[in-house]
């Protein structure tokens, strides 16, 4: 016969034990920076400081310069909600920064042109898609491809709908959003897809194949066209920092970076206790 299972047990928290004896101790700690980066999500670690109990003493801005030894935060609070402060305040504002700092990297390199794009974090779990979307945008790049409202057709829409030019005129009455067809020379080559883009009203050409000579190809077509003026162009595919320096003596407007920016390591950072005291409330 099967034993009957226990259920609605859960496993003691060994820190109960371990700090039983300095239970009544005021614990001070601080954060500390071990890279040289920007910092996200400051806002979300304060607001959960405060939820775990502690006393906030401090906390750096979102988007601030930190180099190794910049303190980030400061707190008090008994000894087990102090270094849980480890687990959790570090575990929300490491990897977000770290994504910062990645995309601040981009945006420096390209010194104002082209724009950097990261449009990835929509492609990151459910639960990581807001934090991921602030970080990217506290580094400072655009997290669409356009600043202005827009619909954007991919392949799979194009391919569905017929094509390049059919897929545009599926969307032409949206008088009010820009039109961004994505060109990866599946239909046709990337130029001639590019001027069957244009041709039915795309506004933001965004050529997806990681080869710049289609972007040479493609601006050299429009230009003799004449009708460079009237797209704007961006490029992506495995885009690395440095890059950046070759396309920026490019004529494309923007760059839209994916992993390289979404899955940037973390910000390293490390919990240091400066002082405990026994409390006398």
């Amino acid at each position: 016969m099967k034993k009957p299972r226990i259920t609605g047990t859960t496993e003691p928290d060994l820190r109960d034990e371990i700090f039983r004896t300095v239970d009544g101790t005021k614990v001070t700690g601080v954060i500390l920076a071990d890279d040289k980066g920007i910092l996200a999500e400051t806002n979300r670690a304060a607001d959960e400081s405060k939820r775990m109990g502690l006393t906030l003493l401090g906390i750096l801005p979102e988007g601030s310069e930190v180099r190794p030894g910049d303190e980030i935060a400061r707190f008090s609070g008994s000894p087990k909600q102090v270094v849980s402060a480890e687990d959790v305040l570090i575990g929300l504002m490491a990897k977000p920064s770290g994504i910062a700092t990645a995309a601040r990297a981009f945006v420096t390199r390209a010194d104002g042109r082209p724009e950097i794009v990261c449009g990835a974090w929509k492609k990151m779990p459910f639960s990581q898609k807001e934090s991921i979307r602030r970080a990217v945008g506290g580094g400072g790049a655009l997290i669409r491809i356009s600043r202005d409202p827009f619909v954007y057709l991919d392949k799979n829409y194009i391919r569905i709908l017929g094509g390049i030019g059919k897929a545009l005129q599926a969307v032409s009455t949206m008088t009010n959003r820009r039109k961004v067809a994505q060109l990866k020379g599946r239909h046709k080559s990337v130029v001639e897809e590019a001027c069957e883009a244009v041709e039915f009203g795309a506004d933001i050409l965004h050529i997806d194949t990681g080869n710049t000579e289609d972007v040479d190809r493609v601006v050299h077509e429009l230009v003799r066209l004449d009708q460079r003026n009237r797209v704007s162009i961006a490029f992506s595919g495995s885009i690395q920092l440095e890059d950046v320096d070759e396309l920026r003596g490019m004529d494309v407007d923007i760059l839209d970076i994916g992993r390289q920016i979404v899955d940037a390591p973390l910000l390293d950072m490390r919990l240091e206790v400066i002082e405990a005291r026994e409390d006398y409330r």
